[in-house]
């Protein structure tokens, strides 16, 4: 069977990549501009292109058809209409990569299923994901292109440490934080309940999803069974990193509009997924793809993160702003208590 993967080198599809290169019932094909092929398993195909240029694509991908094209890259309604002028009558399924940001702000349930209303006034990006997913299955219920819908929770790698608040250069200066004893900023009182997945644990989910006529016109979440607080999740990173936790919680609300002022999107980040609390039922994917379960607890998978992170430091890049914004909102918030104390 052969499929090909629109990006394919990201946190999530890169974990499918490998599975599906020690696979011999697939022949894989990745369609990107070719910036990590050192990375890439010799057993996949590139094909070096820019998914934008259109007709260069065309030409590139002339006379090939696929069991299986998903794009990774996929934000907006534009990305997906191309998608689907590209491949409409080229591939047995499309798997679009949503998002489960995607359902309902604020939760009606702390329960999702596939089932529960999408909407997202917080995140942009969660409304356009919302926007793609209306395209496709319109396009699947007029011309019957062949559509499969999965909205991945937060997925992470073992390059990338999982977090509520963060800076716009990733996680490294929390872990820094840290080691050098200082407080972290947690969202909410740390009690609200999350999901993680090693993207190992995801790539079981997706590849029984692919080329499986029960997943056609459908849409799944794919996430882990663990659910984890997030004061449960900051503390495992710091036992990993052996030092102490100090969490310092700060409302949702308030990273919100104070993030804005130093352009940090809080607002979409939070308020539009991590400060609600989720349980995904997974009882549909699992119907179809019985094998999924977590393989990688949360404990394991971030010790496999921080032996890449810790001796690997030239990749990752210090965020002074960062660190001086939490130094501000933990000088201010703690004034402003002595105040009302006095």
């Amino acid at each position: 069977m052969k499929a090909l993967f629109i990006g394919g080198t990201g946190t999530i599809s890169m974990g499918i990549v490998r599975r599906l290169a020690e696979d011999p019932q697939w022949e894989l094909y990745l369609l990107n501009r070719g910036n990590r092929m050192s990375e890439v398993p010799e057993a996949v195909k590139q094909i070096i292109a820019d998914i934008n240029d259109e007709e260069d694509v065309k030409k590139k991908l002339d006379g090939m058809t696929f069991d299986v094209v998903s794009d990774f890259i996929a934000f907006d309604v534009s990305s997906v209409e191309r998608d689907y002028r590209l491949f409409e009558g080229r591939t047995n399924q499309y798997i679009f990569i949503s998002s489960a940001s995607a359902y309902n702000k604020p939760a009606a349930s702390y329960v999702i299923t596939e089932g529960t209303t999408l909407a997202n006034p917080y995140w942009e990006y969660s409304r356009n994901k919302i926007a793609c997913e209306e395209f496709l299955l319109r396009k699947y219920r007029e011309n019957g292109f062949p559509v499969t819908i999965v909205r991945p929770s937060h997925t992470y790698d073992e390059r990338h440490i999982p977090l509520g608040v963060h800076g716009n250069k990733g996680f490294y200066q929390v872990i820094k934080r840290m080691q050098e004893g200082k407080p972290v900023i947690i969202q909410g009182d740390g009690s609200s309940l999350w999901a993680l997945t090693f993207n190992r644990d995801f790539a079981i989910g997706f590849t029984g999803l692919m080329g499986n006529r029960h997943a056609i016109g459908e849409a799944f979440q794919i996430t882990g069974d663990e659910i984890l607080t997030w004061d449960q999740i900051y503390r495992t990173i710091a036992d990993a990193l052996s030092v102490e936790l100090k969490a310092y919680h700060v409302s949702s609300e308030f990273l919100a509009d104070v993030g804005e002022k130093y352009g940090y999107d809080f607002r979409g980040q939070l308020l539009g997924d991590k400060a609600v609390s989720v349980v995904f039922d997974n009882t549909k994917l699992k119907r179809i793809v019985p094998q999924m379960t977590t393989n990688i607890p949360f404990n394991e998978g971030v010790r496999r993160v921080l032996d890449h992170v810790l001796s690997h430091s030239e990749e990752y890049e210090e965020d002074p702003d960062f660190d001086k914004f939490c130094d501000k909102v933990i000088s201010a918030l703690e004034d402003a208590k002595k105040k009302v104390l006095e």
